[in-house]
């Protein structure tokens, strides 16, 4: 028993040296990029209507210089709308993954989005990032879902990373973010992520009073200490528009898309409301972030 606590207390040490070592090492800055947040609306059960308009603000985005595109989650169906035990394709030979493909292609941009894929008789809540050249680098599906979400969606059992011309990219979708102790960011940026996406669909009740509850500060507490903890960017893309079906019906998705910097900061967080469709541009910096795995002595050399 003893010799557990010691090791726990190590442990917690070893943290606490690895935050501190960060803190102290001045990053050397990447070239930046502009990203494009398509906070659109998403239809319950309509693909074709959905991606049509994301069509329409992806060109949009793309006109005005984005050179990657961040879509929400489930983008095609609806986040626990129920066609998506009817309605779910495959990946990379579903309608929704040969239209994203297709616009990167078209626009020869980065487009990362969510969508509901069927793999055999097996659904999932899946997301891709999609490069220039129309190839699928990261595909992932969801881990932590919601107990509202397991009778619609299997779950994921994996993370990945890629290097791109822009950045390292991380990938995951919503409550993957809720974990305890982040522990799924976290084992991104361990994994090299300069930039985490989140296609996510945050939702709210009805009569829900933006005024005196604020929303959003539920994803701050889970974005912000990792940022920190590793200088990596964090930025979640959210949709808007009300819940037609599922065990949400009757909510509103309200948008609130969220960006986090590597120092931890709000960069800026997206407007509010069940009408809020809208796009949002901002300017991605990642830094050169040092190797994971900094033996004890490296360490303190730092903190000396």
């Amino acid at each position: 028993m003893k010799r557990s606590i010691i090791y726990g207390l190590l442990g917690i040490l070893l943290m606490i040296l690895q935050q501190s070592a960060y803190a102290k090492q001045d990053l050397k800055m990447k070239k930046p990029f502009k990203l494009a947040i398509i906070q659109m609306t998403v239809v319950g059960g309509d693909r074709d209507i959905n991606l049509t308009h994301a069509s329409k603000r992806i060109a949009e985005a793309a006109t005005n210089g984005a050179q990657i595109i961040l879509l929400p989650e489930a983008m095609d169906l609806g986040w626990t709308d129920p066609s998506a035990l009817t309605d779910a394709e495959p990946i990379p030979n579903g309608k929704t993954s040969k239209f994203l493909v297709q616009m990167a292609m078209q626009h020869h941009i980065y487009i990362c989005s969510g969508l509901i894929e069927k793999d055999e008789n097996t659904v999932y809540n899946s997301a891709v990032l999609i490069n220039p050249a129309g190839e699928i680098i990261l595909h992932h599906r969801k881990i932590n879902e919601l107990d509202i979400g397991h009778p619609y969606y299997a779950l994921g059992d994996r993370l990945n990373v890629v290097k791109t011309d822009l950045c390292t990219f991380g990938l995951f979708i919503c409550a993957d973010a809720n974990t305890p102790d982040q522990v799924l960011t976290r084992s991104l940026a361990y994994m090299g992520a300069d930039v985490i996406l989140s296609p996510s669909s945050w939702a709210v009740v009805a009569d829900h009073d933006n005024e005196k509850d604020p929303y959003g500060q539920l994803w701050k507490d889970a974005y912000q200490p990792v940022a920190r903890d590793f200088a990596v960017w964090i930025i979640s893309c959210s949709n808007v528009g009300w819940m037609t079906g599922g065990p949400w019906k009757g909510w509103k998705g309200i948008g609130c898309s969220l960006v986090v910097n590597h120092q931890g900061e709000v960069v800026l967080q997206g407007p509010y409301g069940e009408d809020a469709d809208t796009i949002i541009y901002v300017d991605i910096q990642p830094v050169e972030r040092p190797a994971q795995g900094t033996t004890w002595y490296d360490y303190w050399q730092k903190l000396k």
